[in-house]
């Protein structure tokens, strides 16, 4: 699984981070998403799968439901 957000999408509600605090935070200058990890645990992707439904912006994209591979 991989996450994106986009931050000009981001409307400040905070839901991601309610819903997945290890996955997202809010920038402290404008409250907008931000990614704490990019590589997701198995155990976060229903967390993380809430979060991009919830959020009012559709500013979260979620692609995938195998882990994110990192390296070639």
């Amino acid at each position: 699984m991989q996450v994106s957000v986009d931050r000009d999408r981001c409307c400040s509600s905070g839901l991601c981070v309610t819903n997945a605090p290890a996955v997202f935070d809010q920038d402290d200058r404008d409250s907008l998403v931000m990614l704490r990890q990019i590589v997701l645990l198995p155990e976060q992707f229903d967390d993380v799968r809430l979060a991009s439904e919830l959020c009012p912006g559709r500013a979260i994209t979620v692609t995938g439901d195998e882990p994110a591979r990192t390296g070639a």
